[in-house]
């Protein structure tokens, strides 16, 4: 390992002598990237991943002097492999450096993929606001790609985001695009029921007997078939049991539908919140 380092800083201490000495026509560039590449290669080798990072970030800037952004980017992308090893702040940004790069010479759809990375290294850091960013940023350039599929994917991650974030009604807004856009799509349709079953969780968080019912009109007109569903029962059956005040019938709804299909955890921590509203104003109303 030792010896695997030591040919990295020789590496490195070539490059850099080239860059500190005349060329031509930006030779001493590309000349310098090539050196660096091998330093970078030696350190990770090493499992030096600092080290390695820095390097990378130099060939970055080697390739930005000859207008190369492609191998810039592509170089920063290295980099922030080796800085998901230690730190994932600077991997995000790495990464949005070469997001930048990747946009400014059109190539969206990787532009889309590490939007979409730095998405999910946010998210791993409960960093949910830069989280929901840098996902939104993905599937609007997947959409754009025509890449439904994936666009879809980012939406309902970032839906369920803004409902960690209590945001229910932007969640909400976001699970019925999905829902509309998924519904004539022989792929998507069939997992449109679980994404109106999420949209109407979130109107139960928010508390209102009246909003729940008029969405389940809305989503009956969405997908004519949603009335003859689970999901559709689970949805009803807690919406009456909110307008009663029912935390027993609530429970028992819950508990009926998770018999049959296995709530995840997104789903149980929110309904275990509306829970726990309709407990309070149950409580409230035994003071009154």
């Amino acid at each position: 390992m030792g010896d695997h380092e030591g040919h990295g800083v020789d590496f490195e201490k070539k490059a850099d002598q080239k860059l500190s000495g005349w060329g031509l026509f930006g030779n001493k560039y590309e000349e310098a990237a090539d050196l660096l590449d091998r330093a970078g290669s030696f350190f990770k080798l090493a499992k030096n991943w600092s080290r390695a990072a820095a390097v990378y970030k130099k060939i970055a800037d080697c390739h930005l002097q000859g207008d190369n952004k492609h191998d810039a980017a592509s170089a920063y992308v290295e980099a922030a492999n080796c800085y998901k090893k230690f730190s994932p702040q600077d991997a995000a940004q790495a990464l949005d450096s070469a997001v930048n790069l990747f946009l400014e010479i059109s190539r969206l759809n990787m532009a889309a993929r590490y939007s979409k990375d730095i998405g999910e290294i946010y998210l791993q850091e409960q960093d949910l606001e830069n989280a929901a960013v840098y996902l939104n940023r993905a599937a609007d350039l997947f959409d754009s790609e025509g890449q439904s599929s994936q666009a879809n994917s980012m939406t309902q991650k970032i839906a369920e985001i803004y409902a960690q974030l209590e945001k229910y009604q932007k969640a909400t807004e976001l699970f019925e695009e999905i829902a509309r856009k998924s519904i004539n799509n022989n792929l998507l349709k069939y997992g449109v029921r679980g994404t109106l079953l999420n949209a109407g969780i979130c109107q139960l968080c928010r508390g209102d007997a009246v909003a729940i019912n008029n969405s389940l009109e809305r989503y009956q007109d969405i997908d004519p078939t949603f009335s003859g569903t689970r999901e559709y029962k689970l949805l009803a059956d807690l919406a009456a049991s909110t307008d009663e005040g029912d935390v027993g019938k609530f429970t028992d709804a819950v508990k009926e539908f998770d018999s049959m299909t296995r709530l995840d955890p997104w789903k149980t921590t929110l309904l275990l919140k509306a829970k726990n509203e309709l407990k309070k104003k149950e409580d409230e109303d035994d003071l009154t």
